[in-house]
């Protein structure tokens, strides 16, 4: 798996990859690397139908869109790397077409919906966990970020007097986004009564800790709003939460360029896709409301 640490660290040091991209290349690699040794083959060995096939094999055991698309990302982002080095002349995965991402539209819940998920942690006196989910809740709709976002955020990285939050997304990206009142004030009195008693005087520079001190981990925040779901029997997910921020946005008024700020994304055309998530539920309530529909 030599090769595979040389791509790592080339990714690392020459295109400044965070660390949570860095984790998707490796899984991704080592999925098709497993796959390649069944075949007698290894990284630095591979043709194009041995991709293609790799591919269709994912499709067969139910992989989603989104998750094929990264794996074709993965290796493509490979075989650069391979001729950029010179380790081979070809590109096997040059022209290989991606299926739609967005073949599959993302879900947004209701308004309705997002204000029972938001009461549903309940800030009984003691309770101090269930204060600071109250907060996280607030604050992923609030401003829409990813969970890796979240989790991650600093002390340094909010500013409650202009009401803004600096993010480092994806590929290390640094971008500004706002909060709402309901989100400052309650991040505000987390800081102010639950973070200490939870540090129990130990350093932190995140914002969103554990019992332990420790910072949050995007796998156990997204177990607890799953749990916090079930209450009402809506299923939500971190990922949820940010498509509903972006598709009430746009169902309110704003523009997709501020929007396309605010997620992040370095394309528009990713930003577009709510544009139809919105159109689609007009239909619906039209369908369901109109008398002669």
């Amino acid at each position: 798996m030599l090769l595979l640490k040389q791509f790592l660290s080339y990714l690392s040091v020459e295109k400044g990859l965070s660390a949570n991209t860095l984790e998707s290349y490796h899984r991704d690699l080592r999925a098709f690397s497993g796959f390649l040794a069944e075949r007698g083959k290894g990284l630095d060995r591979f043709g194009r139908t041995d991709i293609v096939d790799f591919l269709d094999g994912l499709r067969e055991r139910d992989y989603s869109m989104a998750s094929i698309c990264r794996f074709i990302s993965s290796l493509k982002g490979f075989c650069k790397f391979l001729l950029v080095e010179r380790l081979r002349e070809d590109d096997p995965s040059e022209n290989l077409q991606s299926p739609r991402k967005w073949e599959r539209l993302p879900k947004a819940l209701s308004v309705g919906e997002m204000k029972e998920l938001l009461s549903a942690p309940p800030v009984l006196p003691g309770n101090l966990l269930s204060f600071r989910d109250s907060a996280m809740f607030e604050l992923l709709y609030s401003s829409g970020l990813r969970v890796s976002e979240l989790v991650t955020l600093r002390l340094q990285d909010v500013n409650f007097e202009a009401g803004f939050l600096r993010v480092i997304g994806k590929g290390s990206k640094e971008r500004i986004v706002p909060m709402n009142m309901r989100a400052k004030e309650k991040t505000k009195e987390y800081l102010r009564a639950v973070r200490p008693v939870l540090l129990k005087k130990r350093p932190s520079e995140y914002v969103f800790v554990t019992g332990r001190g420790a910072p949050m981990s995007r796998q156990r925040f997204w177990q607890t709003m799953k749990g916090y779901g079930k209450r009402f029997g809506i299923d939500v997910s971190p990922h949820t939460v940010r498509h509903s921020f972006a598709t009430h946005l746009l169902e309110g008024g704003a523009d997709l360029r501020s929007l396309q700020k605010m997620l992040g994304h370095s394309d528009i055309s990713t930003t577009q896709i709510y544009t139809k998530v919105t159109a689609d539920r007009m239909k619906k309530v039209h369908r369901e409301h109109h008398p002669r529909a």
